[in-house]
């Protein structure tokens, strides 16, 4: 999901305000970020609603791809009705789920997302304490559940007297997330077993990923899903076994891939947009209309509906792209900004793809949510995102940021597809770091690295189960910003055309096979023919930032009669992690400066200098090149500092700049 200002225009205001005391003060220390003006497409027919053209290109359910591209674990036929009267989802589905171990198999592991918001006990809800980054549950109209109506096996048989919650992370007894479902006979090793359920689902008002504004709706998250069952060497595992937790505050999802086939009756005024493509025209019936979508590769299934939408539609090829339709969902509000989404997803797909590999989907759906939807918006699922929703009708370069990051998650979260309950920095560091280089690339906004280091006050381990990080705060400093700040450090080592290769070999690797931390570890050493223990000990599995500092500075005048000299001794100290190259400048009074670089290996150093002129100021990293250092105001220090200020401000700034102005992350 993406990272987002809270309080954007007032924060900037601040800042701005700060910057310009700041240049009346001394030299600038970011460069301006230019905001150049986004180039829009020749203006185009609004397209023909979705229900109404022609089919895309698909094959039938009876003749799926002899070679899948993914294991196809689970298998998902859904017929389900949205009651907009009620905001409820009422749903048949027939589940066949495959073994994919050597042992068998005597239950099954549903997750009821859902009931996350059936009370204020729940996990999710006491871990987030019912707000999630500016959403807050609204009183009265936030509850949401799932009831599984009934649950039989494929010959009949009931299923539901033996089936009970369980809750392996917490013990929460009032957690009703994570359903075991003993099964009458064992499933041997690639033997697969069918269940039949029905259910219900009441939806929220839109948060946290799902529910409803007024008359949209966004199904998230909103369905029985089959846990993921992880195979012996998958992210090292020893064991068969399945991947159980419950939907915690923080924590995002990590599923098997398979195959959807969905009906979805709504209102007849309503336009629908899924996962995959439709595969018969849509069917209207008196008051009610019904799609029907087709996926197959994917790991999740999502939806949303309005009568609302404004739809638009364009092809899109690259050399690595074949042919992918791009369907628009938008609010009216932004009914004007259709070039604005179309040019953001086809610049983000375009780089994307030549940086990691072929999108190899037929369909990639962006979903507008209405005014106050952003509880529903900035989130990803295969083949469909959500933008930031339709409140701003002139929103700032944030849309396109939104529209590019979530698309970055298609790699990430839909493709690779990381477990997010324990190793989030897989999905959303790596894309924040893509995101970054579209924004780069196409939009000429470069990220003030500097200033996101110093947001990191509480670094932590990047593999760690998303729900035992301290509060949303410490997690989205740290599977967002830290862990793109690590993976912009490793290409400060080795270089930009390395860097590229390593991605590029991670994801090609690793694309549809679930990898984990240690696995990214070992294509950077591939690539690399180097050993990265060190580094990844320290900030990876470790919660090490770098911080070195200028610890003094003694100046003692000497020479012989007529020939003045100065002996400065100036003391560097290392209170963090590692880096193999620590430049240093010292700079004299008489205006000359002495670059040198220290090796780091030690805890300190200490550097005797003999001049002339006496040692003025010594900065550590002038040209800001450890990103990982978190502590820019250690970094420098005057000989004498003026005593109306008796601080070290020119590079203080950015530690109060950090009170300014914070992230939070989706």
């Amino acid at each position: 999901m993406s990272v987002l200002f809270k309080n954007r225009k007032v924060q900037w205001f601040a800042v701005m305000l700060l910057a310009a005391g700041a240049v009346l003060l001394s030299e600038s220390l970011l460069p301006p970020v230019p905001s150049p003006a986004v180039p829009v497409s020749r203006e185009e027919p609004t397209a023909v609603a979705p229900d109404m053209q022609k089919l895309d290109s698909a094959k039938p359910l009876d003749q799926q791809a002899a070679e899948p591209l993914s294991y196809r674990i689970s298998e998902y036929h859904m017929n389900v009705a949205y009651l907009a009267d009620d905001r409820q989802i009422k749903g048949q589905q027939t589940l066949t789920w495959e073994n994919p171990g050597t042992t068998p198999v005597q239950e099954l592991y549903l997750h009821l997302y859902p009931n996350a918001f059936a009370s204020k006990k729940t996990t999710f809800m006491r871990e987030s304490g019912g707000k999630l980054r500016n959403d807050e549950a609204k009183a009265g109209s936030s509850h949401g559940s799932i009831d599984l109506l009934s649950v039989k096996a494929d010959d009949g048989n009931d299923l539901t007297r033996r089936m009970e919650f369980v809750q392996p992370d917490d013990g929460n007894k009032d957690d009703h997330t994570l359903l075991k479902i003993p099964l009458p006979k064992a499933v041997g090793a690639g033997e697969r077993v069918t269940i039949q359920t029905e259910f219900l689902v009441k939806l929220p008002a839109a948060f946290a990923r799902m529910g409803y504004v007024d008359d949209f709706v966004m199904a998230g998250q909103w369905f029985p899903k089959v846990a993921a069952y992880e195979r012996v060497g998958t992210r090292g595992r020893t064991t068969d076994g399945w991947n159980l937790h419950q939907y915690h505050g923080n924590s995002e999802f990590y599923s098997d891939f398979g195959i959807y086939d969905v009906k979805i009756q709504v209102p007849a005024n309503y336009i629908v947009a899924a996962t995959g493509f439709p595969v018969k025209p849509a069917v209207t019936d008196n008051n009610t209309k019904t799609y029907q979508f087709y996926a197959e590769d994917v790991h999740d299934f999502a939806w949303s509906a309005s009568p609302n939408f404004i739809y638009a539609e364009e092809p899109f090829s690259t050399p690595q792209i074949p042919g992918v339709k791009i369907k628009l969902y938008l609010d009216p509000n932004h009914k004007d900004l259709k070039d604005r989404y179309m040019y953001a997803a086809k610049k983000a797909l375009a780089r994307y793809s030549q940086w990691y590999g072929t999108y190899p989907y037929s369909t990639l759906s962006i979903v507008v949510p209405p005014p106050g939807g952003n509880g529903a918006g900035g989130m990803e699922y295969p083949t469909l995102i959500t933008a930031w929703g339709a409140s701003d009708k002139d929103p700032d370069l944030e849309l396109e940021r939104v529209v590019v990051h979530e698309i970055g998650h298609q790699y990430f979260y839909g493709l690779v597809a990381t477990n997010e309950f324990e190793e989030a920095w897989l999905d959303e560091g790596f894309t924040s770091y893509a995101e970054d280089r579209v924004m780069e690339a196409e939009f000429g906004v470069s990220s003030n690295l500097p200033v996101e280091s110093s947001y990191i006050t509480s670094p932590n381990a990047l593999q760690l189960d998303a729900w035992k990080y301290k509060g949303h705060g410490e997690y989205a400093d740290n599977v967002y910003t830290r862990a793109k700040l690590v993976l912009k450090a490793i290409e400060k080592q080795v270089g930009r055309k390395t860097m590229d290769r390593i991605m590029n070999t991670y994801f090609q690797r690793w694309e549809f096979k679930h990898p984990s931390t240690k696995d990214f570890q070992k294509v950077v050493e591939d690539v690399t023919k180097t050993k990265w223990d060190d580094f990844f000990n320290q900030y990876v599995y470790g919660s090490m930032m770098m911080d070195y500092t200028v610890e003094s500075i003694h100046v003692k005048p000497g020479g012989a009669k007529g020939a003045v000299t100065y002996e400065s001794t100036i003391l560097i100290s290392k209170r963090g992690g590692n880096s193999p190259a620590v430049p240093i400048q010292f700079h004299f009074a008489d205006g000359t400066s002495l670059e040198k670089t220290w090796d780091g290996a030690e805890s300190s150093i200490e550097y005797k200098l003999t001049h002339t002129a006496p040692i003025d100021w010594v900065r550590i990293d002038p040209n800001y090149s450890l990103v990982l250092e978190n502590k820019h105001i250690n970094n420098y220090m005057q000989t004498e500092v003026d005593p109306k200020w008796k601080i070290r401000w020119n590079l203080g700034i950015i530690q109060f700049m950090q009170t300014i102005f914070g992230w939070v992350a989706w």
